[in-house]
């Protein structure tokens, strides 16, 4: 197909994608709770005649099946919103779209994502003549805490799916730039979560009691030096301990547990092992010398391995957007420390996720992700739309 018919379509949808966008924007639901959205998904895939399935809980799978063998393809858009109460501003004007749920708001981008999944599909619903194989579009649940990507993969097991391919829009990149690199692109997530164990006594006889809050202050100090001494210096891993919580508000009573938790992030496999290990040593051995025990809950452990793309399905979407778009519309991006789902399909098929730039000063976009001014800037949303189009059609 002539790549410059995937612009124009591309363009074309651009009112579409950012209608829905602003509907998925009013109406956030937070992880497993997008009922309102599924229906609004289900109504579109509906209008277009595309069929789906219902995934367990309320994720989705839209099939286009194409007139022609050839591979089979997934694309990934995630549903759900976050418990962030939105500002009326971005970092400079107010917003085009506001959320009308109290304490929750797309802060991340899903809404755009599932936005410019639907005008891929209506795109390529109306190129089934051309379409080699199946394109499965897979709307996943609970992203954010990681809830639906599992049910989506056991629902997929029925199919055989030769690559997959998914976008996320980022704030550090400029606007009107995607990235599509191989190799690592987001972290892999150690999880820290758990209780130092005590035993409670009044305040002024520490010596009859074991207070949990001295070991669980060492830890987090032992595990800062211990990270710096001993994971791989030419390695990245952070460590960012964002929750200390001991019970009680008295200044007299010695509790019983204090609770403790945050994340490392990592790059390399080995070295998110590395980082596991360390983090149960020194909580295990440090709570040991106060005559106090931890405890981990089902959280505590490595979360999702990184995002690592396959070389040859980067570079082939790579090419083919900037052969569609321009070789201008291609820009240099950081790995990103953030954790990712689509971690998961990349275990399994090989496939790239790309970053889409949404960061425009003089529109006030380029809030960080999760933050109370993300904002995105919606003219990026074609380019996304082009780069799904350009995988789902490549050879």
């Amino acid at each position: 197909m002539d790549l410059n018919r995937i612009r124009s379509m591309a363009q074309e949808c651009r009112d579409y994608v950012i209608e829905l966008r602003r509907e998925f924007h009013r109406h956030p639901e937070v992880a497993s709770e997008e009922f309102h959205t599924r229906e609004v998904l289900m109504r579109e895939l509906d209008a277009m005649g595309v069929s789906y399935e219902k995934v367990e809980g309320t994720g989705l799978i839209a099939e286009i099946r194409g007139a022609k063998p050839g591979k089979n393809k997934l694309l990934r858009a995630d549903m759900d919103a976050l418990p962030v109460a939105e500002d009326a501003r971005n970092l400079c004007r107010g917003k085009v779209c506001l959320s009308e749920v109290e304490g929750k708001s797309h802060a991340c981008g899903h809404d755009a994502h599932m936005a410019m999944m639907l005008g891929t599909i209506k795109i390529l619903s109306g190129l089934r003549e051309d379409l080699e194989g199946t394109v499965y579009c897979c709307f996943e649940e609970g992203e954010e805490e990681t809830t639906g990507a599992y049910k989506m993969l056991s629902a997929l097991e029925k199919y055989r799916i030769d690559e997959c391919f998914a976008l996320h829009v980022y704030a550090a990149l400029e606007a009107g730039k995607i990235n599509i690199d191989d190799g690592p692109r987001m972290a892999g997530t150690v999880g820290i979560d758990m209780y130092v164990l005590g035993k409670g006594g009044h305040g002024s006889r520490p010596d009859q009691a074991a207070n949990p809050i001295i070991p669980a202050a060492h830890i987090v100090t032992q595990l800062d030096s211990a990270f710096h001494n001993q994971i791989d210096a030419e390695e990245t891993v952070t460590l960012g301990l964002c929750i200390f919580r001991a019970g009680g508000e008295a200044t007299n009573v010695i509790p019983e547990r204090v609770f403790l938790a945050g994340t490392a992030r990592f790059f390399s496999p080995t070295e998110g092992e590395k980082a596991m290990h360390i983090v149960n040593n020194v909580s295990e051995h440090t709570a040991a010398c106060h005559k106090c025990t931890v405890e981990y809950t089902p959280r505590h452990r490595i979360r999702l391995q990184p995002v690592v793309n396959d070389a040859a399905v980067a570079t082939r979407v790579r090419r083919g957007v900037a052969a569609a778009w321009g070789e201008d519309a291609l820009g240099p991006c950081k790995r990103w420390f953030a954790s990712e789902s689509f971690s998961l399909y990349l275990e399994r098929y090989p496939g790239a996720l790309g970053f889409l730039g949404i960061r425009n000063p003089e529109y006030g976009s380029g809030a960080p992700h999760h933050n109370e001014k993300f904002d995105i800037d919606e003219s990026v949303l074609p380019l996304g739309v082009c780069a799904e189009v350009v995988f789902a059609l490549g050879e």
